[in-house]
């Protein structure tokens, strides 16, 4: 099958590493070359550390890059797809005019889908001419090594769309679960609320990030700390969760001070170096004062 994937960044050029490995022709379309150059050096970064560690082929890298082709070309990208997957930043009308855009040059029955974490998908769904040919895939990050998708069921999907979906998502190597449009889905809602209330402890002095975190790696055996996941997703990202939760379903899920003096500073995690801890090469060297 061949899949669109619309925007080049974080998740769209995991999503589609996913795809490629999995046997799909991919292509990847952003907005300028750089862009697009900068995706797929990141697939090819991503599979060069997967044949470091005996995870990947080289026979298996060279041939899931051949399946990739970037392109800023939108009616190229979508041109034979079966599924067109939107990736671009979390603002509904952006997503909207993506999808709406890539509809009117997509075959007829391609599936269009949304890899937003929190953004109802329903809404995103009523600017389609098709509505129920779309769906919400939400990939979780790093997308080559996370096991998860939401299949996110808005109220005009199909059927057949979420059935299609469904077996994607288990043909690209993940597990998908079911979740009805609500605000949050699953995992945003109760991963935020749980990074939160860790942030408010740090705000309060209960404990330090690290053993805040550590609380719940030892403890309850997550792979990582609240406080460092909010790091690495970004935590200007976590912000505008928490605003569109607190909108949605009320003040527990009001942002904390410490979280906006942090973005105010410029502190928004591990892209810029630091957030809640000091990063440098993608990993952690310290805790921000």
């Amino acid at each position: 099958m061949h899949v669109a994937v619309l925007g080049a960044g974080t998740m769209g050029h995991g999503i589609a590493q996913v795809a490629a490995m999995a046997g799909h022709d991919v292509a990847l379309r952003d907005v300028d070359e750089e862009r697009v150059a900068a995706g797929v050096e990141s697939v090819d970064e991503n599979l060069r550390g997967g044949v470091e560690r005996d995870k990947v082929t080289p026979e298996e890298r060279e041939a899931t890059l051949n399946r990739i082709e970037g392109t800023t070309d939108l009616a190229a990208a979508v041109d034979g797809a079966g599924l067109v997957v939107e990736a671009v930043p979390e603002d509904v009308e952006l997503k909207q005019d993506v999808l709406g855009e890539a509809e009117e040059v997509a075959p007829d029955g391609a599936v269009v889908a949304s890899n937003t974490s929190s953004l109802p998908v329903t809404e995103i769904a009523a600017a389609l001419d098709a509505p129920g040919q779309f769906v919400g895939l939400h990939f979780f990050n790093p997308v080559h090594i996370m096991g998860l998708v939401e299949v996110v069921v808005a109220e005009q999907t199909s059927e057949e769309t979420l059935a299609f979906a469904t077996e994607f998502v288990e043909d690209v190597g993940k597990t998908p679960i079911e979740v009805a449009d609500s605000p949050g889905f699953a995992s945003s809602r109760l991963g935020v609320a749980l990074g939160v209330e860790a942030m408010r402890m740090v705000q309060e002095g209960v404990a330090s990030p690290r053993d805040v975190d550590q609380s719940m790696e030892l403890g309850y055996n997550h792979p990582m700390g609240p406080i460092e996941l909010g790091d690495v997703v970004g935590l200007d990202v976590r912000l505008d969760i928490l605003e569109h939760l607190r909108e949605e379903l009320g003040e527990r899920f009001r942002p904390p001070q410490i979280l906006k003096r942090k973005i105010r500073a410029g502190k928004l995690g591990q892209k810029t170096g630091e957030g809640f801890y000091v990063w440098a090469d993608g990993e952690i060297v310290g805790v921000s004062e």
